[in-house]
């Protein structure tokens, strides 16, 4: 996986990902403790994010998502992004009733691409493929069949869950 990243403009990874398949790992702490107890330390992520420009310098972005598991179907659902030059992280949601986590990491990574292809700036695409992962949990199967204004709605702060049309 290393060979290829080194292709790579916007990585997009969760902490796991990062150093498992990367061996990217910060000198302290341990993946496997936010996994299973649902506490994350944002400090953490940053320097992770610095640590994967340092390994990858031709990264220009590096997203990582932050999964907060309190049970199959209660996850805190966030993530940060890295610019080189800036850290950013998103309005974190706390999805309930959760009916599909498959194809979660791809509608972010999706919202995401969408998001800085559209010249969204940094911090708002993060945010749309945040939200737009927070909506796919309630989806059934691995594809995310909302909308753009439904995401929109979304980030821009209705939770409201009512339907619009």
């Amino acid at each position: 996986m290393g060979e290829l990243v080194k292709y790579v403009d916007v990585g997009i990874a969760n902490e796991e990902d990062c150093q498992k398949s990367l061996g990217v790992k910060l000198a302290d702490g341990d993946y496997e403790k936010a996994v299973t107890s649902g506490e994350l330390d944002t400090g953490r992520y940053e320097a992770l994010a610095k640590k994967m420009f340092e390994t990858f310098p031709n990264l220009k972005m590096q997203a990582i998502t932050l999964r907060e598991s309190y049970s199959a179907d209660h996850n805190g659902w966030s993530a940060c992004l890295y610019d080189g030059e800036r850290f950013y992280l998103s309005r974190r949601y706390d999805i309930t009733d959760i009916v599909d986590r498959v194809g979660g990491g791809d509608s972010f990574a999706a919202g995401l691409i969408y998001g800085l292809h559209s010249g969204m700036a940094p911090d708002d695409a993060l945010n749309f493929a945040v939200a737009a992962s927070c909506l796919k949990h309630s989806i059934l199967g691995d594809v995310n069949l909302v909308t753009v204004p439904e995401v929109e709605r979304l980030r821009q702060g209705d939770a409201s869950g009512r339907v619009q049309r």
